[in-house]
């Protein structure tokens, strides 16, 4: 059976979709975008949106029982490729030691400058 995850710890999804699926052992996170829950907006530099796209990540992922340390795969979608290195960089604070696989894509996100998702073993 599919569990839905929602939790205040993140932005509400923009869209017609949850926040995180589980089905087993799985966890789904939807695209988090840089939007920060206590002030609604979300930040100047590529360094504190990657910040708090990667919390909001971390705070769905423990909303489904799981941690960081449970993520497999990650995309990232990029407004701008030229902030790759700058997002990586901060990218590399939250996943120092047992490195989930990754992709990044530069794209247009109408509005914000990245989003990230992720899908969890647990």
């Amino acid at each position: 059976m599919k569990e839905i995850i929602n939790t205040s710890m993140a932005p509400k999804p923009g869209g017609h979709f949850s926040q995180a699926t589980k089905k087993n052992n799985t966890v789904y996170v939807a695209g988090q975008a840089p939007v920060d829950i206590k002030t609604g907006k979300v930040p100047e530099t590529i360094e504190e949106q990657t910040r708090v796209a990667l919390t909001n990540v971390k705070n769905v992922l423990e909303a489904a029982g799981g941690s960081l340390e449970d993520v497999v795969k990650v995309n990232t979608y990029l407004t701008n490729l030229d902030d790759f290195e700058i997002y990586d960089k901060v990218y590399q604070e939250f996943f120092t030691d047992n490195l989930p696989a990754r992709t990044t894509i530069g794209c247009d996100l109408k509005g914000i400058p990245l989003e990230i998702d992720a899908i969890a073993e647990l």
